[in-house]
């Protein structure tokens, strides 16, 4: 893949965009900075995303922010890093405080409930449509391994009600034990 130049303004405000209209939780920011970042403006491939949501969604704290912070290391090194994360939380913020400012008439307004409601059927479309793209990137891998893992997770989580927490522990113990066993087999 050719590199860009890349513009630290073009990412801060990317960002700043995609926080502003980012509903429904991180997965949402994730399916829109692949778009803008890998389908766009190829700043990053689409295994490069599906890595660092892992990472992302393996680090505590909100899933947006952690991904602002790798998506702009990746694309910026430190500077893309700390713009990036900026970029994302200044919407939230702004949001967040108008609307504390008018919650009483916010939260007992049928127009809004109504328009909230509503959206809900557009973000978890949206929802469906990363998990789909993210568990495609693994199916293309052909990576038996891999798909039969993202398998058993998803029916650990959904059948068995195992916590993603549990889930993810494993997931990073099993991948550093094969990372120490390939290393062994290569020296």
């Amino acid at each position: 893949m050719e590199k860009q130049k890349i513009s630290l303004v073009k990412l801060f405000f990317s960002m700043m965009t995609i926080s502003a209209f980012t509903f429904g939780g991180g997965f949402v920011i994730i399916g829109m900075m692949r778009k803008k970042f890998c389908d766009e403006l190829h700043w990053v491939t689409d295994d490069e995303v599906l890595d660092m949501t892992a990472i992302a969604q393996s680090a505590p704290g909100a899933l947006a922010v952690n991904s602002a912070v790798i998506f702009g290391y990746r694309i910026a090194g430190v500077k893309g890093s700390l713009l990036s994360t900026l970029a994302t939380v200044i919407p939230p913020i702004v949001i967040i405080s108008v609307i504390c400012m008018i919650y009483d008439a916010f939260s007992t307004n049928v127009i809004v409930q109504t328009a909230l409601q509503v959206m809900r059927a557009g973000v978890a479309a949206i929802i469906v449509d990363v998990v789909i793209d993210l568990a495609s990137n693994v199916i293309k891998t052909k990576d038996i391994l891999n798909i039969c893992l993202m398998a058993a997770a998803f029916i650990a989580t959904w059948y068995f009600k195992v916590s993603s927490i549990v889930i993810i522990l494993l997931f990073i113990a099993l991948g550093l034990a094969l990372s120490f066993t390939k290393k062994g087999k290569e020296a």
